[in-house]
């Protein structure tokens, strides 16, 4: 059985020591990490000790192999938004009001409005739809792997200018970029 335990307990921070802990009774880091793996077989009782212990339902640890998930792509930290080194499935369920899977940026230092530990879920759009992006906050991609987030204060033509989020930021100005993700959504534990 595929699940996603490792990319949840990742999202979240977790080590295998510190979910082994939280489960109730607590069990090793070790009996976590073949259950991550899949070399221990996922028990439908492993599947809520553990999602118990991640504060996440059950089902969000089975990966469905043929239907399309929110990915994380990006964080955005105290130098800016950088790229995963692999892109991941998030925890969290997908928005209703589109088909397409949405895309993913996780503050890890706050940044204007957004704090440590909030999710961005965006959905991608195609130039035709640049308009309607404007004054909304916007991920774009640059060249390398790269990313800009912020508020779209500008578009001529093919040329779009983000505001990134905090005070003293410089304008970002990207030209032709491939594709934009408008802010949906914003996910804040409480």
């Amino acid at each position: 059985m595929i699940n996603r335990i490792r990319d949840i307990r990742r999202q979240q921070g977790l080590t295998l020591a510190d979910v082994a802990a939280r489960c109730t009774p607590p069990t090793t880091a070790q009996t976590i990490g073949r259950l991550e793996t899949g070399s221990r077989s996922l028990s439908l009782a492993w599947m809520n000790r553990i999602a118990d212990a991640l504060e996440v339902d059950p089902q969000v640890l089975v990966k469905a192999s043929l239907a399309t998930s929110p990915t994380l792509i990006a964080r955005l930290g105290s130098h800016g938004v950088e790229a995963l080194a692999r892109p991941v499935e998030a925890a969290m369920p997908t928005v209703p009001g589109g088909d397409d899977p949405l895309l993913i940026v996780a503050v890890e230092a706050s940044a204007g409005e957004y704090r440590t530990g909030d999710q961005i879920w965006l959905r991608r759009i195609g130039p035709a739809d640049y308009p309607r992006a404007l004054n909304r906050d916007v991920l774009a991609p640059r060249p390398g792997g790269r990313f800009a987030f912020g508020r779209m204060i500008d578009r001529d033509g093919d040329r779009i200018a983000l505001l990134p989020p905090g005070i003293g930021q410089r304008q970002v100005v990207i030209d032709h970029p491939a594709w934009l993700a408008v802010a949906e959504m914003l996910v804040r534990r409480l």
